[in-house]
């Protein structure tokens, strides 16, 4: 007699299609690698270059798809269960409006939203905050299950400081003594994954910070003991600030990094929240454990 039991057919449950749209970004990349990891999710990537993502490792099955081309988000959205929402270009708003309508049109199920904490403060009155209030009010008046992630500063932002660092052991930035309850994006994938794959997540908004507000000079007091180095904080003004963002970014972004780093030196992004603990059981990790984690980062010259 045959003493093994199989699994009755009817009790297999299909594998939960998780799309995620803006899969090459740092959020998008933790939470993708993440599900993938778990081998129970049927995961699909969105991207508009499938052949270059594919060299880059992302797990999962790339799809073709254009924020811009609403038959290609159509097509792409087609049997999903959950969608994370990742959109990064505050001057192309019809991305959210076309991802919005395919999902509607499609019938997801759940839609989870990558916003910001800035949108809860009432004197945030900038072109980026504005962008992500609207994308908010879309997503709430379609009618689909949704849940929102509010982020405050991402700890890799210090990430742009490696060059100086590597080549000189200095670190430059505005308002050095501003703070700022900046997260771990790992905290984020961590919340994404969760709301996609969990239950109890619909309708809910879950607020994202560290567990502390810091400010950039104690983020490179922390950086120089992880690496064994003196390191020099260097502030650099308002304008100077200004003149490097212009050199990648039109105006209208500019004024938007500018009013949101005044908002910072005036208190409003020190808040602590419980946001991460809600959405996954764990408490957010401090800068020092990012900085320990990403030390090798900051020893060589970028490219």
């Amino acid at each position: 007699m045959n003493s093994s039991c199989p699994i009755p057919q009817d009790s297999r449950k299909p594998a939960r299609r998780v799309v995620i749209a803006g899969a090459t970004g740092t959020v998008g990349r933790l939470t993708a690698a993440r599900l993938a990891a778990t081998g129970t999710h049927d995961l699909a990537l969105l991207t508009r270059d499938p052949g270059r993502a594919a060299t880059e490792g992302l797990p999962g099955q790339l799809i073709g798809a254009d924020f811009a081309s609403p038959s290609t988000l159509r097509r792409a959205l087609r049997g999903a269960d959950a969608l994370l929402l990742i959109t990064n270009d505050p001057l192309r708003p019809e991305h959210d409006i076309n991802l919005l309508d395919a999902a509607t049109a499609v019938g997801t199920p759940h839609v989870v939203k990558l916003s910001a904490q800035a949108v809860t403060d009432p004197s945030a009155d900038d072109l980026i905050t504005r962008w992500q209030r609207e994308n908010e009010q879309r997503l709430k008046a379609s009618g689909l299950p949704w849940t929102l992630l509010r982020p405050r500063s991402f700890m890799t932002h210090a990430l742009a400081w490696r060059d100086s660092i590597a080549r000189h052991g200095i670190v430059r930035g505005l308002y050095a003594d501003s703070l700022n309850a900046c997260v771990d994006p790992a905290d984020i994938a961590d919340a994404a994954v969760q709301a996609l794959t969990g239950t109890g997540y619909h309708q809910r908004t879950y607020a994202l910070t560290g567990p502390r507000a810091i400010s950039a000079r104690d983020q490179t007091a922390i950086l120089a003991d992880i690496l064994h180095r003196p390191l020099v904080f260097e502030e650099i003004s308002l304008d100077q600030a200004r003149q490097q963002w212009r050199d990648r970014l039109p105006e209208c972004l500019v004024d938007a990094l500018a009013l949101s780093a005044e908002r910072q030196n005036s208190g409003a992004k020190a808040a602590v929240a419980s946001g991460v603990q809600e959405a996954t059981g764990h408490a957010p990790r401090p800068f020092r454990t990012w900085a320990a984690e990403h030390a090798s980062a900051f020893a060589h010259v970028c490219a």
